[in-house]
């Protein structure tokens, strides 16, 4: 079934993996590559319809709610990383799209690296957002400290989307996924990528390493990584710098060089990654 709710979007209830999934969506054009927008844990994609909706006009834009989240059909029990990538894939099939751009948030950047260690040829570049998971976010009281910080430096906008999603999904179901989170091996997978791949950081996310370990971690990485540092963002950079962050993503996409949008709040500058 589809609707048109938003204007220029369609809303769309797809059965998937026998599982009923909403997905909201710009119309389809062959001209460039869909970007796809992957949500965190524990929320919908609604919060990523700011950033998406600024994004219109250079690529058709994909907006999923992941299986068991928002307004989707919940499975019996929350799916796994893998599942969720597994699951995303699926979606991408069922919206004939063979090959996209990733973007995602939080828990939706490891969901993208698990898509580019088995999918490969179904990703054509990666926006990591905010990457959630792994070493820097252990061991779990460590994280879920972080997430109380990041709460109170978000827009108060935030609450008022966010939590009614995290009380549909659950607080035991959140907790135990976050403590699955923090298990992934998000390092390992994000060294191995073979993608052009363009990774963005707020300045005041709790949940992010230090400057120098992003730096460490950069110069590991292939060369065909961007790192951009949005500077008074915290975590959810697509909800609260949409403005900033749909500029980067689209200098970005088009080969060009990011530099500040002086009119968007946040100061968007590129990190000088030390290579060899």
């Amino acid at each position: 079934m589809t609707t048109t709710l938003d204007p220029g979007w369609q809303h769309h209830t797809m059965i998937v993996d026998g599982r009923r999934v909403f997905i909201r969506s710009t119309v389809e054009r062959t001209d460039e590559v869909p970007m796809v927008h992957v949500h965190g844990f524990g929320i919908s994609g609604s919060y990523l319809m700011p950033t998406a909706r600024l994004l219109a006009d250079t690529a058709r834009q994909v907006v999923p709610d992941l299986p068991g989240y928002g307004r989707s059909q919940r499975p019996p029990k929350p799916l796994t990383i893998p599942q969720l990538a597994d699951a995303l894939v699926l979606i991408l099939d069922a919206m004939r799209i063979e090959r996209a751009i990733l973007i995602g948030n939080s828990m939706g950047c490891p969901i993208i690296a698990e898509v580019c260690h088995h999918y490969p040829d179904r990703v054509a570049g990666v926006v990591l957002v905010a990457p959630a998971g792994g070493i820097q976010n252990r061991p779990l009281r460590r994280a879920v400290g972080q997430l109380a910080v990041d709460g109170v430096r978000e827009s108060p906008r935030m609450a008022r989307v966010a939590v009614p999603d995290y009380v549909k999904f659950g607080p035991i179901n959140a907790l135990k996924l976050f403590a699955a989170l923090t298990r992934y091996p998000s390092l390992e997978r994000l060294l191995e990528m073979d993608v052009r791949a363009l990774a963005v950081l707020g300045s005041k996310d709790p949940l992010m390493p230090t400057r120098e370990r992003v730096l460490e971690v950069a110069a590991e990485m292939p060369d065909n990584v961007t790192v951009v540092v949005i500077t008074g963002a915290a975590h959810a950079v697509n909800f609260s710098h949409p403005g900033e962050l749909a500029h980067v993503i689209r200098s970005w996409a088009a080969g060009e060089e990011i530099v500040d949008d002086p009119e968007q709040p946040g100061l968007a500058s590129v990190l000088e990654i030390p290579r060899g």
